[in-house]
């Protein structure tokens, strides 16, 4: 039988990212939504409950396992009180506003014997993918060089909460910590951190470009957002001793869900032949030059393995301690830029 699951929020993440992929995942049921749009929520699946509060959907005795795709805010509130109620959590990235919040409900998930994961689905974007598998093929060598880029053009200021002065908005929260789960899920945790912020935006109240530099012993990780980037460059940049890999363009998967398009279409994950990175290395001793064809992106991957951890006791697709790694370090950036210093990692 399927395992229930009670979607908190009907938004873009809600509706876009969670609940195609809940749907459409084996083993998994979107049983109830908390949602003050019923309509919107049953045009797309007429058979959820759909509830008016988050406290009635967590007393439905059904309800298995709970994602939380609302407000930053509300995060760490409707995560506590779901596991309170007995169920396992799923919390849209960033996992928390602060390490210390992040840090309760790791001790409150262990102590009621429950799962606790959060959804950095970019763990599964197509050129992450391809990244992972070229540093595990040593083609690169070692790696002193590693930048990544979430780029936006959007001169105008939206009303949305994201763009807010609030704790938690902001792009460093919203897009950084796609990247800084990446730097941290390639490279473990760095030792120092050095960061920028602007409010680069005409009216901009909550910061909205930043650019980190995570210093390891041997290598720099420079993450960069900025969203006056009408012309963008490359994605990726990697160096090492043996080579380099430069990648332009984005994954399709967010695209294709935004479409109604999911997981076991011909093209899903699926790279432009275009947008194929170029590796330049040697093989053999022979100098090489060329197009890597990107792997298949595969976000379903991670709804299938909560499947799993639930029924099978498996492990969560996202340990709640590295999301709590990625708090960490936005609050080092915050704290770095404050004092217009490099900071340390256990200087916090």
């Amino acid at each position: 039988m399927a395992v229930q699951v009670g979607l908190i929020g009907f938004g873009l993440s809600g509706s876009v990212f969670h609940a195609p992929l809940i749907h459409w995942t084996e083993g998994l049921k979107l049983a109830a939504v908390v949602s003050s749009q019923q309509d919107k929520v049953h045009e797309s699946y007429p058979d959820a409950k759909v509830y008016q509060d988050v406290e009635s959907m967590l007393q439905d005795n059904d309800i298995r396992i709970v994602v939380i795709s609302s407000p930053n805010l509300t995060h760490y509130d409707y995560a506590a009180r779901a596991l309170e109620a007995g169920k396992h959590v799923v919390v849209e990235k960033p996992f928390t506003n602060s390490s210390e919040e992040a840090e309760r409900l790791i001790a409150l998930a262990r102590e009621k014997n429950l799962l606790l994961t959060v959804y950095h689905n970019r763990r599964w974007d197509n050129d992450f993918l391809t990244i992972t598998r070229l540093l595990e093929s040593g083609v690169l060598g070692s790696i002193s060089y590693y930048e990544a880029h979430f780029d936006r053009f959007r001169p105008q200021v939206t009303r949305r909460w994201r763009e807010q002065d609030l704790p938690g908005s902001g792009m460093l929260y919203d897009l950084g910590s796609h990247l800084i789960d990446q730097a941290l899920t390639l490279f473990g945790k760095p030792n120092t951190v050095w960061a920028d912020l602007r409010k680069e935006r005409k009216g901009g109240k909550a910061n909205d470009y930043f650019h980190l530099v995570l210093g390891y012993s041997n290598l720099r990780v420079v993450l960069h957002a900025g969203s006056l980037v009408r012309e963008q460059g490359p994605r990726f940049i990697l160096h090492g001793d043996r080579g380099s890999f430069i990648k332009h363009g984005f994954d399709p998967q967010e695209a294709q869900l935004r479409k109604g398009l999911g997981p076991g279409g011909e093209d899903w994950g699926r790279d432009a032949e275009d947008q194929f990175g170029k590796l330049t290395t040697d093989i053999g001793g022979l100098p090489f030059t060329g197009t890597i064809e990107t792997v298949l992106g595969s976000y379903e991957m991670f709804y299938r393995k909560l499947a799993d951890a639930v029924s099978q006791g498996g492990q969560a697709p996202v340990p709640a301690e590295d999301a709590c790694d990625v708090i960490r370090i936005i609050e080092l950036a915050m704290k770095s830029h404050s004092l217009g210093r490099v900071v340390t990692l256990d200087n916090r």
